[in-house]
């Protein structure tokens, strides 16, 4: 991977994220995860590891969809652990993710939870809905 722009809040992961995926780059979202980090996607599964979250955005990102910023609910950190959110635009639920400070002060998501459906929505998200 090269060299990208680092998360150096954690409030900055979603906004990279958006940034990447508008790009189609499929290797600057997987650099925003730890190597061995694990997503909740697609909805209903696990995607475990850095290149296998890359191959699954490689495979969304060519659909080209197009992803809109969403204001970040309050970080709560906690040493090198953080929990940051975000409530979509589209009201489909929200948006979690664990974050883990790495040695060089930047953040990278460890444990993402891209969709959590309210009660009688569970399923009615598609692949492109992610944030």
């Amino acid at each position: 991977m090269s060299e990208y722009e680092k998360a150096m809040r954690p409030e900055d992961l979603t906004r990279l994220f958006v940034e990447r995926s508008n790009a189609g780059d499929a290797d600057g979202v997987a650099a925003l995860y730890e190597e061995h980090a694990v997503l909740a996607y697609p909805p209903g599964s696990r995607t475990e590891g850095r290149e296998a979250i890359r191959a699954l955005w490689a495979e969304v990102l060519a659909r080209r969809p197009h992803f809109e910023p969403e204001p970040p609910l309050p970080t709560l950190i906690s040493g090198d652990i953080a929990l940051t959110a975000t409530p979509p635009k589209d009201g489909s639920g929200a948006r979690a993710q664990v974050v883990r400070r790495q040695p060089d002060g930047s953040w990278l998501r460890l444990l993402d939870q891209p969709e959590f459906a309210p009660p009688g929505r569970a399923g009615e998200g598609d692949r492109d809905r992610v944030r």
